[in-house]
């Protein structure tokens, strides 16, 4: 089967889901997570291959993967392909089956991981394997990449990977990793597939607040909790302004072709609303947001403290940046300082580049039925990272769901699990992209 991924390729791609999911590489931040033995597993397939891979850590423990398959074109740009063996955590108690069992039950494959995101970590195994077994090559140079803690902050993988080790992706000008491609069902009879040619930037922000600490029983009017709760409570009521990238505009603009629907761009909420469910896919990426998320302050409750703390998780469009800052100034006031806590760039991707029409032809050859529409993720990547080189990102995971399954449930969520048809098709899709690629 020279023209398509061959019947092994399908059969690994479910055992090696399944493997990275038994392999406990949860994330729970500050530096609290071991990469290494998922690292080695994908290294060992990568060997199996005849494909050379290169472990590299930053922090023992914390290790990355990159390997180079050539491409016959040497003048070709290379593709840069990526994903993340880290995993955020799961309580198994909350589950039906253990979070790392990697259960295979009913055509299913269940676990943390199962879709952020060792099922992309697999495919990509798998299609570099089926090559080596069939002597293909692909047209430019494809550098594969797995990495540490993108769950986190990412110092330890793809940012270590972009600051210290920028030659291993010589050449690459595109990347492809998470978050796209996916069966979108509308709840109408339509399939939508969103291809993500965008990114928020990522603002996460320490708030702190201070005052005269002091009795509880006493009058009080530099208290630092009061402060922060206004500010608190400001930022939560802030209804931010519209901004419409190119990415969303393209988004809108399909997606009201495709409900027979006027694109009026000059009243989008209102164009949300005649989009029914498919709204989802972009009512999130029209404005900036701040979500207050975490409160800090006081020990005992007849004691004032000198000072209160809160994280919010703020995201920005590309472009927004300094609007993004402009309004934490004022929503805060003089009486709040704020600081980013953790903070990275927003990013956009051309949707009329050669790269998205490829991606949009593979999925439309394995799934005729769907309509593909690109679209900006509200939240972020390893493409923020690797974009420090040059790369441009693109998110395309590509998965044929059935009805009733909740995608973006499964992204931190309970019960995380992936069908193994959807693996399949994602590396029937996967190889066909990368072949033309």
């Amino acid at each position: 089967m020279a023209e398509q991924a061959d019947g092994q390729a399908l059969e690994e791609v479910v055992t090696f889901t399944s493997d990275l999911i038994r392999i406990d590489t949860t994330n729970r931040g500050g530096g609290d997570c071991q990469e290494r033995p998922a690292a080695e597993y994908a290294a060992a397939r990568l060997a199996e291959a005849g494909i050379e891979p290169t472990l590299l850590e930053r922090t023992k423990g914390r290790t990355n993967v990159v390997a180079r398959v050539e491409g016959t074109d040497p003048s070709a740009d290379a593709l840069l392909l990526h994903g993340h063996l880290d995993v955020v955590p799961a309580a198994a108690a909350d589950w039906s089956v253990h979070p790392f069992s990697g259960e295979i039950r009913d055509g299913v494959v269940w676990g943390r991981g199962a879709v952020d995101m060792k099922n992309m970590d697999a495919m990509i195994l798998a299609v570099v394997r089926a090559w080596a077994r069939q002597g293909v090559r692909p047209r430019r140079d494809i550098v594969v990449a797995f990495t540490a803690d993108e769950e986190a902050s990412a110092e330890d993988g793809s940012g270590f990977l972009a600051d210290e080790h920028a030659g291993l992706f010589e050449g690459c000008t595109e990347g492809i990793s998470e978050s796209g491609a996916f069966t979108f069902h509308d709840g109408a009879g339509r399939q939508i597939y969103p291809l993500s040619a965008g990114e928020r930037g990522t603002a996460w922000l320490k708030l702190t607040a201070r005052g005269r600490d002091g009795h509880g029983s006493k009058v009080n009017n530099d208290n630092a909790v009061t402060r922060l709760a206004a500010a608190i409570t400001r930022i939560g009521e802030h209804e931010w302004p519209l901004r419409l990238t190119p990415t969303v505009r393209a988004a809108l603009t399909e997606l009201a072709a495709l409900y027979g629907i006027e694109p009026d761009l000059t009243e989008v909420d209102r164009l949300l609303d005649k989009l029914g469910p498919a709204a989802r896919l972009v009512e999130s990426t029209v404005r900036n947001s701040a979500n207050p998320t975490m409160l800090d302050a006081g020990y005992k409750i007849n004691v004032i403290p000198g000072e209160a703390v809160a994280h919010v998780d703020g995201r920005y469009l590309p472009g927004g940046e300094d609007e993004f800052r402009d309004t934490l100034d004022r929503l805060t006031g003089p009486d709040v300082e704020w600081e980013f806590h953790h903070h990275e760039v927003a990013l956009q991707a051309p949707v009329d580049s050669a790269t998205f029409a490829r991606m949009r032809a593979a999925v439309e050859e394995f799934a005729p039925e769907g309509h593909v529409v690109p679209y900006c993720m509200s939240g972020g990547t390893d493409a923020k990272q690797f974009s420090r080189l040059g790369i441009t990102g693109y998110g395309f995971t590509p998965l044929k769901l059935p009805e009733g399954y909740d995608y973006n449930a499964m992204f931190h969520g309970v019960d995380e699990r992936v069908p193994v048809e959807a693996l399949h098709f994602g590396v029937r899709v996967l190889d066909r992209f990368l072949r033309t690629a």
